[in-house]
C-alpha cells in the first residue's frame, strides 16, 4: 500500500526545499501551488470556468492573480465562487497524479494542508519548521516581500505551533545537510527502503 505523506509548513519554513529533497531521492511529489498555476495559465482547465463565472479575473486568456485579489478585496464572497471552481479541478489533477504512481511513498506538497482538512485523506503529515527569526530572515531575504506583507500572510496561516502539534512528523530546516538527512531517515522509516 502506498503511503500518502502530506508536506506543509508556514511561509519561509523550507517547504519547497524539502519537497525538492524528496524529488531528488526519487519520491514522486504532487505540488498544490504548481497545479493551481497550471490550471490558471492560458489554455488551463480553470480558464473556461472563470470566463463563465468570474470573467473580470481573466487577463490575456489566463486567470490573473492580481485581478482575483482585487475582486476578492471588493467582494469577499468571490472566494466561494473561486473555491467552487478550483477545488474540484485540483482534486481531479491530484487523483490523476496518484493513479500514475506505484511506489511505496507519494508526497503531497500542500501549503494550506490543515486549513483545507487534507489530513483526512493522507496517511500522515510532515510539518517543516524553523525558529521565527530564521523564518523572517529567509522571507525578507528573498527581496520580494515587505515586513507588513509578511505579517499579513502569517496572520492568515495557522500558527506554526499548532501545525507542529497536529503533525505526525516534524523536520527542523536549519541546515540543508541536516534537513536532507532527516528526509532520508523519514523515507526509510515510511518505506522500509533506503533511497540515499
Amino acid at each position: 500500500m502506498t503511503h500518502l505523506l502530506g508536506l506543509t509548513g508556514s511561509i519561509g519554513m523550507g517547504k519547497s526545499t524539502t519537497a525538492q529533497m524528496f524529488r531528488d531521492a526519487g519520491i514522486p511529489v504532487w505540488d498544490a501551488d504548481a497545479t493551481v498555476h497550471e490550471l490558471y495559465r492560458k489554455g488551463g482547465a480553470a480558464v473556461p470556468h472563470f470566463e463563465k463565472n468570474l470573467p473580470e479575473a481573466i487577463v490575456d486568456g489566463a486567470v490573473s492573480r492580481p485581478a482575483l485579489k482585487k475582486l476578492i478585496a471588493a467582494d469577499p464572497s468571490v472566494i466561494k465562487t473561486l473555491e467552487n471552481i478550483v477545488h474540484p479541478l485540483v482534486a481531479r489533477h491530484r487523483a490523476n497524479f496518484l493513479a500514475q504512481q506505484s511506489g511505496p511513498l507519494v508526497v503531497f506538497d500542500i501549503p494550506l494542508l490543515f486549513e483545507t482538512n487534507a489530513q483526512e485523506w493522507l496517511t500522515s503529515v510532515l510539518v517543516v519548521t524553523a525558529p521565527p527569526e530564521v523564518q523572517r530572515e529567509r522571507v525578507l531575504a528573498r527581496g520580494q516581500m515587505s515586513e507588513p506583507l509578511f505579517q499579513q500572510i502569517l496572520s492568515r496561516q495557522m500558527p506554526d505551533s499548532e501545525k507542529r502539534a497536529r503533525a505526525d512528523h516534524i523536520i527542523e530546516t536549519l541546515t540543508l545537510d541536516d534537513t536532507r538527512a532527516a528526509v532520508q531517515k523519514l523515507i526509510t522509516e515510511l518505506t522500509g527502503q533506503n533511497y540515499a
